[in-house]
């Protein structure tokens, strides 16, 4: 679903995360969008599923060069740099910090930085790739580390062939299915042909003529599910995880209404 904005701060960073990268700089190296106040960052970071921005408290300082340096390397995420004390006030920086910020499950996890220390790019990239969760997160052995450090401790994976002709329909329906269970449940995809999730399948006691199939798991107490799917769609999803929700409900507190998402297709 395409987000209108409705602020001049919102529009402002609409405006310029659709311009080309670098757009009136020199050459096409990926630049950072600057937020000089509240209003613009916000509007940045509410407009992309992750977003990360580089706070620092002062625009000299090598590490602001580094930070450049290291956005050039990393695609598919929107960068941000602010060195305003109105920001950093309000995002309650009190050090050199780069912080990831994620939709999915309203989380926000920092990288500090110490003062004079030269940037590791590759503990940046590192902390970008474990921490870059979406609606729907592909399984790798680096974001399983980000999936298990949410605070949301249900994930559901879909495990399917991602070189199927369906896989693009599967997908919009898995995503729309995901919307409705944002920060109640973590959607993952694990694709089939990609070596070394045959492991992931075998904790499940899936086979791949099995496929596409679901599963559901709770991570304090391993608790799980399993669902063959003939097809795909947003009610089958929808009504496994529901199921789910309302199991674990009863068993933690019977008392309690059932916690399910109700929503009309």
């Amino acid at each position: 679903m395409r987000r209108h904005c409705t602020s001049t701060g919102e529009r402002s960073a609409a405006v310029i995360m659709q311009r080309p990268c670098g757009a009136g700089a020199t050459g096409n190296a990926k630049k950072p969008v600057l937020l000089n106040d509240t209003e613009t960052t916000t509007a940045f970071i509410s407009a992309a599923e992750v977003a990360v921005v580089g706070f620092f408290q002062e625009p000299e300082k090598p590490e602001v060069l580094e930070f450049h340096s290291l956005v050039g390397k990393i695609r598919d995420v929107p960068f941000g740099l602010s060195t305003s004390p109105e920001v950093l006030s309000h995002y309650n920086i009190t050090i050199n910090t780069i912080s990831i910020f994620r939709r999915v499950d309203e989380n926000r996890q920092d990288l500090e930085i110490t003062d004079g220390k030269e940037m590791d790019a590759t503990k940046f990239s590192r902390f970008i790739q474990i921490n870059e969760l979406r609606m729907v997160t592909e399984y790798n052995p680096v974001t399983a580390i980000g999936l298990f450090n949410s605070t949301v401790q249900i994930h559901l994976l879909l495990f399917t062939d991602k070189t199927s002709k369906e896989h693009t329909e599967r997908m919009h329906k898995y995503q729309e299915a995901a919307e409705l269970f944002r920060g109640k449940i973590l959607f993952v995809l694990v694709d089939s042909n990609v070596k070394g999730n045959d492991r992931v399948m075998s904790f499940f006691k899936l086979k791949k003529s099995q496929l596409p199939a679901l599963a559901i798991f709770h991570t304090p107490d391993e608790e799980q599910d399993v669902l063959p799917l003939g097809d795909v769609s947003v009610e089958h999803v929808q009504d496994f995880c529901n199921a789910f929700l309302q199991r674990k409900t009863k068993k933690e507190d019977p008392g309690l209404e059932e916690d399910a998402v109700k929503v009309e297709l």
